[in-house]
């Protein structure tokens, strides 16, 4: 995972200090970027968490000096490190299930199996990102929303079943959330 860190650091210091040409209209840094970013998503959608949004990115330095690419490559990794923590958190659960039933227990292995596609999922989501192909980039990260609700939905088919992974999950599908958001008003800041 760590080559992974290194990918994403190289990715911010891309879009933070390398200048692009198509970006130019939207590269200029604004102080209140991260405010005005999350306050654009919250008010285009009634689900959308402006205050998950605003403290989320605000713990990334960076992201106070970032344009629209920047906060998205901020959300995206974000939403790696969340993920790629829930599988340590998942396996650690594993290891101690003798306080889990057999359901749980199965129910862990299929969000331990859900989490390590979804790792995979938001690499290529950068991956994409970074080639310019949001279309793609989206989907992945939609993807990566459902691979969650079905780890969450998994433990809620047997009564009384209480997830051991609902903050994790919550927090991850808020985070692909801000990252699509923050596509979005990039794909729609730039003239095709």
């Amino acid at each position: 995972m760590r080559h992974l860190s290194y990918f994403l650091s190289f990715c911010l210091f891309y879009f933070f200090v390398i200048p692009h040409g198509k970006s130019s209209s939207i590269s200029a840094v604004c102080v209140d970027i991260i405010n005005q970013t999350c306050k654009t998503c919250a008010d285009d959608s009634a689900s959308f968490n402006y205050n998950f949004c605003l403290t989320s990115l605000q713990t990334v330095p960076v992201s106070h000096a970032a344009n629209l690419q920047g906060l998205a490559l901020v959300a995206m990794e974000l939403a790696l490190q969340n993920a790629s923590n829930t599988v340590s958190s998942i396996k650690e659960l594993l290891i101690n299930a003798t306080s889990f039933d057999s359901f749980a227990f199965a129910c862990l292995e299929d969000c331990m199996e859900l989490y390590l596609g979804a790792v995979l999922t938001i690499v290529d989501s950068v991956g994409a990102f970074l080639s310019e192909n949001y279309i793609n980039a989206k989907l992945w990260l939609s993807l990566v929303m459902e691979a969650v609700t079905t780890c969450e939905e998994g433990f809620a088919e047997k009564k009384g079943e209480v997830s051991p992974l609902t903050k994790k999950n919550h927090d991850l599908i808020q985070l692909c959330n801000t990252a699509l958001c923050i596509i979005h008003l990039l794909t729609h800041a730039i003239p095709s």
